[in-house]
């Protein structure tokens, strides 16, 4: 396994992330906990340390499924991260009750770093205005020891992500971007990634397969990739890509199977940065694969939580791309066909309370009417 220093740490590389831990009959808070356990093992197995949960993920229950099979390791031997749910401005007044909540949820007695979650353009104010006392209560753990280290993630544009940096960054220690070659230009990543390292603020990555399209590449992708190296495959090359990327901490990957673990885990026995002409040629790709009109969905489903619906808007965007790339056809018809029609994006009401948590800004209730209008 590959490590960074950090404060006389060392971190792996590759990170797990259980935003889309396995499940039981497609059900998202009913968490396959063998499954589960069977991939933290391997993960300590493949030298994995550092393990990345939040309040929304699964419903909350991905802190659950963690700290319980966490419970099997001598507490010294990870890390786990936890973050403050900022997305959701109902959460501002109520910092001191959901880090109690979360430290009860994973069984831990402190988290080793924590995020200021998911600062945006919707909450930079709230997270700046002291009244809520975020910061400040966050610092007091960190004194207390319930924090080891904290810092922030955000989704922003550069105007917020550095009003932000002007205000805290001096006392941030990690900052967590989305950041891939497909995105790199995308929500201005690269003048994040130059900014954090001028400030020498360690970078982490999410979405680093972007929601797996980097690893579900057609046949014409493939084939560019191999190009580039014979024998990389979709995601090798994604991580790759980030592993020439200066003042990158770890990588969170959003793992499902053991199979995607053990795969992960090999790729990260390695440190193979791609030269000058390889990045240029994934840049070539990256231009290829973009399609002005595909939204940057990542499944993350804050969303649905938000929804009155109770539409799987992740879902519905997906169907809604994939319409936009190959023309609608009977495989969305029969994607609906398999869920109950009060939840069809035809019953969207168009209130826009999904929109306003979206961390990419997807104007939904838009691409609600456009999937209807294409089907």
């Amino acid at each position: 396994m590959i490590y960074r220093e950090f404060n006389n740490l060392k971190i792996s590389q590759l990170a797990f992330g259980t935003m889309r831990l396995p499940v039981i009959n497609g059900d998202a808070e009913n968490i396959d906990q063998n499954a589960v356990e069977k991939m933290v093992k391997l993960a300590f197995d493949g030298g994995v340390n550092y393990f990345d949960t939040a309040w929304g993920y699964h419903n909350g229950k991905s802190e659950v499924a963690i700290g319980k099979a966490l419970k099997n390791y001598d507490r010294n031997s990870y890390f786990v991260a936890d973050k403050f749910p900022g997305y959701d401005l109902s959460n501002m007044p109520k910092v001191k009750e959901i880090f109690a909540q979360q430290l009860e949820r994973t069984g831990l007695d402190y988290f080793d770093f924590y995020h200021i979650h998911n600062v945006h353009e919707l909450n930079i104010n709230q997270y700046l205005d002291p009244k809520y006392g975020i910061y400040d209560f966050l610092s007091k753990m960190k004194a207390e020891g319930k924090i080891k280290h904290l810092g922030f993630s955000t989704h922003a544009n550069y105007e917020t992500f550095m009003r932000f940096l002007e205000k805290y960054g001096d006392t941030m220690e990690f900052c967590q971007i989305q950041l891939n070659y497909l995105d790199y230009d995308f929500q201005e990543a690269k003048l994040k990634v130059e900014e954090l390292n001028r400030r020498g603020i360690p970078i982490m990555v999410m979405e680093p397969l972007r929601g797996g399209r980097l690893s579900n590449l057609s046949e014409t992708e493939l084939a560019e990739v191999k190009e580039i190296r014979s024998e990389a495959t979709g995601t090798e090359m994604a991580f790759r890509w980030l592993q020439s990327i200066p003042g990158i901490l770890t990588i969170l990957s959003g793992m499902s199977s053991p199979d995607q673990m053990a795969e992960n885990i090999a790729t990260f026995q390695s440190d193979k940065p791609l030269s000058s002409e390889e990045l240029k040629a994934v840049e070539k790709l990256a231009s290829s694969m973009v399609n002005p009109k595909i939204q940057p969905c990542t499944s993350c489903r804050y969303c649905t939580s938000h929804c009155p619906k109770q539409i799987d808007i992740p879902l519905m965007i997906s169907l809604y791309n994939e319409a936009m790339v190959t023309g609608a056809d009977w495989r969305q018809g029969m994607a609906l066909g398999a869920i109950d029609k009060d939840f069809w994006p035809q019953n969207c009401v168009g209130c826009g309370a999904c929109q306003k948590v979206c961390p990419q800004s997807i104007k939904i209730p838009e691409v609600m009417k456009g999937l209807v209008s294409l089907l």
